[in-house]
């Protein structure tokens, strides 16, 4: 075990022990790495914890995450997106939030419905491992300059757009979100790492330090899920692309016109 992954271990489960402590815990679960190593420390220390997917039916992640919480030994609920619901999803997202990208609102509809369907107060996941640990297949091959930069700038749109819109979301059903990804235990370990230890050489060897304290703490299978972006593992993209186009419009089209009801 090298000292990288030995401190990244204690720190991440500080902060999830600390995030979820005699709480019932919905995970916003995907089947990979990130939620997956969330919940496994998560079973722990939570007085429960129950796994929430939300998705097309026997989309990537959905499959994938049934898959994984039989091996977690945790429940497990598909909390389903469809043709039907997933325009309405989206006006009372826009309307919630108020926001307007649609890229963000996106790769946002899966975690939207888990807010608006789980009984739990406190959810949890995966967000901002990608920003910390360079998993973005766009970083893959950098420069380190450019990388470093890259990350920077992402990491800067999570904390300034991203959170805000996932924490309007959450105050709106009276849930709170637990990053523990972005708890100052697990930053700052990761910032006092050189970048050669972060820097992807391959799509294999993405989130590699993360991938050892999976596979340290006896999580192997944990550590060999490949993930999808949200809005294409979860399907949601396809779905809103189709809502779309039956209307005789683009996805950015859609977005744009439900904004303009929705606010002036």
């Amino acid at each position: 075990m090298s000292v990288n992954s030995e401190n990244l271990e204690r720190a991440l489960i500080s902060a999830i022990r600390n995030g979820v402590e005699d709480r019932d815990i919905a995970v916003a679960f995907s089947g990979g790495l990130d939620s997956g190593l969330v919940a496994a420390i998560s079973r722990d220390y939570a007085r429960s914890v129950t796994l929430y997917t939300s998705g097309k039916a026997e989309s990537y992640d959905v499959v994938m995450a049934r898959d994984m919480s039989d091996e977690l030994g945790l429940p497990w609920l598909h909390i389903p997106i469809t043709k039907d619901n997933i325009e309405a999803r989206l006006r009372e997202m826009i309307s919630i939030t108020g926001t307007s990208s649609p890229l963000t609102l996106s790769f946002e509809l899966p975690l939207f419905f888990v807010c608006r369907t789980v009984h739990e107060k406190f959810i949890t996941g995966g967000q901002g491992s990608d920003e910390l640990f360079a998993g973005y297949s766009k970083y893959i091959g950098m420069p380190d300059d450019e990388l470093q930069r890259a990350m920077k700038s992402d990491m800067g749109k999570l904390i300034t757009s991203t959170i805000p819109h996932e924490t309007k979301v959450a105050d709106h059903f009276g849930k709170k979100i637990i990053y523990p990804y972005l708890d100052p235990l697990v930053t700052m370990q990761v910032g006092a790492m050189d970048l050669k230890d972060l820097k992807p050489k391959d799509a294999d060897s993405r989130k590699l330090l993360l991938k050892q304290v999976a596979r340290n703490m006896g999580f192997p299978f944990i550590a060999e899920k490949r993930k999808k972006a949200a809005q294409y593992g979860s399907g949601t993209m396809d779905l809103v692309r189709e809502v779309a186009a039956d209307k005789g419009m683009t996805y950015h089209e859609l977005v744009d016109s439900i904004y303009k009801e929705v606010f002036e």
